[in-house]
């Protein structure tokens, strides 16, 4: 039994560590940031593109190589070859939004990131200002040496 518990043990001071943890919560935003893009791409972006393109699905953008060969008796003899680019399309189209929403959000986060960092900076300067310089080792030194010549002449 004492071997089941140290197991136990074991595992629960591996979930509770924090990085355990961060990568929890990195998965669960990770989620609801992708039913956001995804959202922003299905139902405002890809709207636009639909109507430059002529078409709100994409998929039905095909290139009909061979149509299909039908029997006398209407079953199909041999299927028609059809280039599926508008999927295809369609596809790269979703990942180059998502992909741009996805650096617009890093890069604001980055420029507010900056901003507080300068302004964190500025205020370690100004407090930095505001104490008296320190003195330097030299300095120290000199004061040792008359400390100690005022002490040998009394």
């Amino acid at each position: 039994m004492k071997k089941g518990k140290g197991f136990i043990e074991e595992f629960k001071t591996f979930i509770m560590r924090g990085n355990v943890m961060d990568m929890a919560i990195g998965v669960i935003i990770g989620g609801a940031f992708g039913k956001i893009s995804t959202s922003l791409v299905n139902d405002l972006l890809m709207p636009f593109i639909s109507w430059i393109c002529g078409t709100r699905d994409m998929s039905v953008l095909n290139l009909v190589v061979r149509e299909a060969q039908m029997n006398p008796d209407g079953s199909v003899a041999s299927e028609a070859i059809v280039l599926g680019f508008g999927t295809l399309l369609g596809t790269i189209i979703d990942f180059l939004l998502i992909a741009l929403v996805v650096f617009l959000l890093i890069k604001a986060m980055n420029k507010a990131r900056d901003l507080l960092e300068h302004k964190e900076a500025a205020e370690e300067a100004a407090a930095e200002a505001a104490e008296p310089p320190k003195p330097t080792a030299e300095e120290l030194l000199g004061e040792i040496l008359e400390e100690l010549r005022k002490q040998d002449k009394n």
